[in-house]
């Protein structure tokens, strides 16, 4: 404001005389007699130039000054509120937002800001309740390794091969809690390493479906593979494909009891599906959108049983995802269950 005030001032100061001048001699060019008064007309549109200018710079700051001060207490309300909310988020409460403004700009701040509100306080409760599933888990093998101690160490059983097998199997499951939640947090993190590079799926599906068969009962299901004879390269990483499937193919497993067990791998919409279908227990409609949470259970007693930690299917729609693909299920309670995904083409 100052500097244009400065400069109109200036400007007219040097300007407006001369070009005054010069319309008096345009004037005395018309046959305007002009010469004896030029001094006095010069000396009054001074003094009215002077005049208007006080009143026109008078008028036009204050008018300016109170403008400038409304919208600054306006800005400031505003930067003052967003102080107020970023000292509740330092205290803890998350759920405070900022509410919105008449002024675009800072209504975008504020949209922007809001929905860093809202990631923060779902990474809040995400935290929250991964340590409450955490220490859940855990709770159950240590207090069966603890009863055994205790229990042996009072007397009241006799160690034999059976004991110290159960004790073992509980610090295994221990074990693959631990790896599978360093395995979530980093894939959750997108530290976990991915090498990407052009594969062809088709050995590994066999190789697979192989290894699993060789563990089934011969009153349990059947384990088939429904697969082209020559599969497209696809975009992925061998390694963690593999863990992917194995997820998958385990869940069937474990939630099968007969029956049959499908791996599928075809073409659609120019990706490559690969899909394990099972004839087990299925999963009820209402808890279908739950299936990838962490440590969620169709089964729970079934699946503690078992050995499960319930993050195998969080880990390999992790997996999945840093592979630029996406992961499906559908199901029907007691018909069974597909869980399919997807992988880019090379």
């Amino acid at each position: 404001m100052m500097v244009g005030v400065i400069s109109f001032v200036i400007i007219s100061k040097v300007s407006s005389p001369r070009f005054f001048v010069l319309h008096l001699e345009r004037l005395e060019s018309r046959g305007l007699k002009l010469i004896h008064i030029r001094t006095e007309l010069v000396q009054g549109f001074e003094t009215a130039w002077r005049s208007s200018t006080l009143w026109s710079v008078l008028v036009g700051t204050t008018a300016a000054g109170g403008l400038s001060y409304w919208v600054s207490k306006r800005i400031m309300l505003r930067l003052t509120e967003m102080e107020q909310i970023t000292q509740k988020f330092a205290a803890g409460e998350l759920e405070a937002r900022l509410p919105l403004s008449d002024i675009p700009e800072l209504n975008l701040l504020g949209t922007s800001f809001n929905r860093m509100a809202a990631s923060l306080e779902d990474v809040e409760a995400r935290r929250r309740e991964l340590i409450g599933d955490m220490t859940h888990e855990l709770r159950t093998p240590l207090t069966v390794v603890r009863g055994y101690l205790e229990e042996l160490a009072d007397g009241e059983i006799e160690p034999s091969p059976e004991i110290y097998r159960r004790l073992a199997k509980e610090t295994r499951r221990l074990e693959r809690l631990v790896n599978d939640l360093q395995e979530l947090s980093k894939a959750e993190a997108g530290y976990l390493p991915i090498k990407i590079q052009p594969v062809n799926l088709r050995s590994l599906l066999e190789s697979l479906v192989d290894r699993f068969s060789d563990q089934l009962l011969e009153d349990g299901p059947m384990l088939r593979l429904e697969c082209p004879s020559a599969l497209p390269l696809v975009l992925a990483d061998i390694d963690r494909t593999e863990q992917v499937l194995v997820n998958l193919v385990g869940n069937a497993i474990r939630y099968t009891t007969k029956g049959t067990i499908t791996v599928q791998a075809y073409l659609e919409a120019s990706k490559l599906w690969i899909a394990v279908i099972d004839t087990g227990i299925g999963i009820a409609p209402q808890d279908l959108p739950n299936v990838f949470e962490r440590f969620w259970r169709a089964d729970q007693s079934r699946d503690r049983h078992s050995g499960g930690t319930g993050i195998g299917l969080t880990i390999s729609r992790h997996l999945v995802e840093l592979q630029n693909g996406q992961i499906q299920v559908e199901s029907v309670l007691g018909v069974g269950s597909k869980f399919r995904f997807c992988l880019p083409l090379a």
